[in-house]
């Protein structure tokens, strides 16, 4: 594909001229071969070598390859005036590899890795536009099995913190002129996240987890806003979970303005203020037999009045899938889990690494259904979308111009399983990073018959 690394990374100064080339080339050569080892994508032992040696360079700062992909994605903004800031965190699990140093345990007991909290930016149309923030830790050996103690903890000296610095990074590195609007599920349900001063036009949409004390005369959260009634109904789209495929969920939609109320086992609960609330309720009222209904309880700090701004609200909220999708491509398309490195160190460049692959492959899957009348030459050579069309229209002519963005990116997809049905839908990114892989092969082969360059429509 198109040296599309060299402009992504051109702000990343890793104080060696020949770290920063290695780096690119290692971005191009893992984004043209998702899901293979790193001896396959590299294809030669010495770039295999070099991409070892890469991330066991203690010179090589991952924070600064984290902060040049920023600086691209800040450019990527300039044309949205609403942004939607999504975070989510994740585990990179290395029980299989006990040998590794500097894990800490994760959500069981047995379980050994990393910790992994992201802040994906996404337009209001839902295209992924790249990382603003990301934070990995190992969990401290002396905090296991004391997680009954943590509820005694401030804020401030529990995991839940990074909700609360990724809020804060977001506000000062995103341009004041833009409203951006924070996203996450119900782990995110904390009274100092909602009550953390916030910029003007810096907001939240978290879905709810507690039953909270409210201003009203039902008292409970969730029992206030049962008493509002049904405004209307929205289908939307809900994304693959496990077994689960995709699928289209009916939602009566309700909404209530409301005022929470300080945790009752503060013991600073006097000198806290109760904190304004916009609540819709989304339900789904016919899931699927043996499918959990949907139920999201959504708390938004920007005004909520009408059907229409609850809807929005519901779609804002879909969109926090992104990151889950985000995070499997990392881990299954990337096989981030599968690296055979010894230790964090090495590990968390890796990932500084993987993500901005992940990032392409995500934006490439949704760019394409947005914008899919544009020409796919933004991210094809000619070389590249030439050989891709005479594969699957089994021809040796080309047209003479390239096909849109959405043609080709379903032409890979074919190339990676998909069969391109009207009863298929959109092509997802496992499909993508497939034929991203076989695309490679292909285009070598014509190179070869045809040269780097030439365009035989023209020969």
């Amino acid at each position: 594909m198109q040296s599309w690394a060299r402009d992504e990374l051109r702000q990343v100064h890793l104080g060696d001229a020949r770290l920063n080339n290695r780096l690119i080339k290692l971005v191009e050569d893992l984004a043209s071969h998702p899901e293979s080892s790193i001896p396959q994508a590299s294809g030669d032992w010495a770039s295999t070598k070099g991409a070892y040696r890469f991330w066991s360079n203690g010179k090589v700062d991952s924070d600064c390859i984290i902060h040049g992909h920023k600086l691209a994605t800040l450019e990527r903004l300039s044309g949205h005036e609403i942004l939607l800031s999504i975070q989510d965190t994740t585990d990179l699990n290395f029980t299989h590899h006990a040998k590794k140093q500097g894990m800490g345990h994760l959500d069981h007991p047995s379980s050994r890795g990393l910790k992994v909290h992201s802040s994906l930016v996404v337009s209001e149309q839902g295209v992924p536009q790249g990382l603003i923030y990301q934070h990995v830790w190992a969990r401290d050996p002396k905090t296991l099995g004391k997680k009954h103690k943590r509820s005694k903890l401030k804020t401030k000296d529990k995991e839940s913190q990074r909700w609360l610095d990724t809020l804060i990074v977001n506000q000062d590195d995103i341009p004041s002129d833009k409203c951006v609007i924070t996203i996450a599920d119900r782990e995110a349900d904390i009274y100092d996240f909602f009550a953390l001063p916030r910029r003007e036009d810096s907001h939240l949409l978290i879905r709810v987890s507690h039953n909270r004390c409210v201003e009203h005369e039902a008292k409970y959260l969730w029992e206030s806003v049962r008493e509002s009634p049904v405004l209307g109904e929205v289908t939307v789209e809900i994304g693959r979970k496990g077994n689960q495929p995709a699928r289209e969920a009916d939602l009566t939609v309700r909404i209530a303005n409301l005022s929470i109320c300080p945790p009752a086992n503060r013991p600073d609960k006097s000198s806290l203020k109760p904190i304004p609330a916009h609540l819709v309720l989304a339900e789904e009222y016919a899931p699927p037999e043996g499918v959990k209904p949907v139920f999201w309880l959504l708390l938004a700090t920007f005004p909520v009045e009408t059907f229409d701004d609850a809807i929005k609200c519901v779609r804002y909220y879909s969109y926090r899938w992104l990151i889950e999708r985000y995070h499997f491509v990392l881990k299954s398309g990337c096989g981030l889990e599968k690296l055979q490195l010894e230790t964090a160190d090495r590990i968390h460049r890796a990932l500084a690494t993987y993500c901005i692959v992940a990032w392409r492959l995500l934006w490439l899957t949704y760019e394409a259904r947005h914008n899919p009348d544009s020409s796919c030459d933004r991210i094809l050579n000619t070389y590249e979308w030439q050989s891709l069309y005479c594969k699957i229209h089994n021809t040796s002519i080309p047209p003479p111009t390239p096909p849109s963005l959405h043609e080709a990116v379903v032409m890979i997809a074919r190339l990676g399983g998909f069969l391109a049905r009207k009863s298929d839908g959109e092509p997802g990114v496992k499909t993508i990073w497939r034929g991203l892989r076989r695309l490679h092969d292909i285009v070598q082969g014509w190179q070869l018959a045809y040269g780097t360059y030439t365009n035989i429509v023209d020969t």
